[in-house]
């Protein structure tokens, strides 16, 4: 077992190199199952999602190689339709190969991915988009089994807007006969890159980044060759890091137009952020302002910085509210936050937090994901020393992060604890 043991009070300073996106590559790696050949992924982050993925399409049948983050994955062999509970239960993007394998197969056998700790993300919309593309779909012992001799194309509204409902329902659909639109579609910008490689494999997908998709389905694909966007969660929280720790940070390959709602609001917490070729530079202010957040689909603000910013938002000068309008579970980090000296009250789905003068370092344990993140954000802030336990959350999503944070001038290790 590993934890991140920080000494906090010391402001970053330097440059950092953001990492390629999960939330791009996964989806990527799933549409290698759409047609033979080798395909070829560049700038693939080195997680444990990722290795997960990788495995569970050799499982398959593909040959996958990572090279540094160059992967290369032969998907002649394909031959299994079976996602077996093992691999998918780890993680809730695997569902995403239901789509290819039903449109290149004529079947698949996915295990259900069940809950998750930041609420329930059902996949009933993936199986509504499917039986209207005319896959019978069938639940069995805890496995979705879907089958169909030649997916058809079909008009199909989201009841909300889901992401991987999107991804996987647009893959499916590059292979099916007619035109398939899917109407209030998410508008990620992983979406955009997941269109952007599907095309260049000779699909014909229109509209990606807007509420409305549609996919002219084609006869056959070609393997990609293709870059992963960089990850816009990653460069987030590298900005935050700079303005709750008074910084200045180059975000080098950051995009900003991918991170509009995190740029506008760091500027009204009194940040200054500049937008330059190289990047994103963010200068933290002397007092942090209190602001108002609510979540929502992207170009709305997202849900995955939401526990980033309330940890910056324990040192503004005054009581932000923060609505979560996405996760009804998105709060689990305020208890540790709450050890490190902050004041938050939780209101339902929102959360009141008022500023203090100073965090105060103390044990901490990491819940998921993005609230692993912001125990560590607050502890860069903090007084005297932060242990972040449970870090396996961390790395499902952050490719060397404290080595990064190291050379921007953190006191940061990770170190190793005794199982008992």
């Amino acid at each position: 077992m590993k934890k991140i043991v920080i000494h906090g009070g010391r402001r970053l300073m330097g440059t950092v190199e953001v990492s390629g996106a999960k939330n791009a590559a996964l989806p990527l790696l799933c549409a290698t199952l759409l047609c033979p050949g080798e395909h070829r992924l560049g700038n693939v982050p080195d997680l444990r999602d990722i290795q997960t993925v990788l495995q569970l399409l050799e499982t398959l049948g593909a040959t996958a190689v990572n090279d540094q983050g160059q992967v290369r994955v032969n998907a002649d062999q394909v031959v299994s339709v079976e996602a077996p509970y093992d691999l998918v239960k780890t993680m809730r993007a695997s569902v995403l190969v239901l789509g290819p394998l039903v449109a290149r197969l004529g079947q698949a056998r996915v295990s259900l991915p069940g809950g998750c700790a930041i609420g329930a993300r059902p996949i009933d919309l993936h199986l509504k988009g499917l039986e209207a593309m005319g896959a019978e779909i069938s639940l069995d012992h805890g496995y979705v089994e879907a089958r169909a001799e030649k997916l058809q194309g079909a008009t199909i509204y989201f009841d909300i807007p889901t992401v991987g409902g999107t991804e996987n329902l647009m893959m499916a659909a590059t292979l099916a006969e007619g035109t398939t639109i899917l109407e209030n579609a998410a508008c990620e910008p992983e979406i955009v890159d997941l269109a952007n490689a599907l095309n260049g494999m000779g699909a014909c997908v229109r509209g990606a980044g807007t509420d409305t998709i549609t996919i002219e389905g084609v006869e056959a694909l070609q393997p990609m060759d293709y870059q992963v966007m960089a990850d816009r969660i990653e460069a987030g929280t590298f900005m935050v890091a700079a303005a709750m720790t008074q910084g200045d940070v180059l975000v080098a390959n950051a995009d900003p137009d991918s991170l509009e709602a995190v740029i506008s609001k760091l500027r009204e917490a009194g940040a200054e952020v500049s937008l330059g070729d190289d990047g994103i530079r963010v200068k933290g202010p002397q007092q942090i302002k209190p602001l108002q957040i609510k979540t929502s689909p992207h170009p709305g603000f997202p849900t995955d910085m939401q526990a980033q910013f309330m940890a910056m938002l324990t040192l503004a000068k005054g009581t932000s509210v923060i609505a979560e309008n996405v996760f009804e579970n998105r709060f689990m980090h305020v208890c540790e936050l709450q050890r490190l000296g902050s004041k938050i009250r939780i209101d339902g789905k929102q959360a009141l937090v008022e500023g203090v003068d100073q965090l105060l370092g103390a044990p901490v344990m990491a819940t998921d994901l993005r609230a692993s993140a912001s125990l560590v954000l607050a502890g860069l802030a903090a007084d005297n020393t932060t242990e972040v336990s449970r870090i396996y959350h961390l790395d499902r999503g952050y490719e060397r992060l404290e080595e990064k944070l190291l050379a921007l001038g953190a006191d940061i290790r990770r170190v190793s604890v005794d199982a008992s």
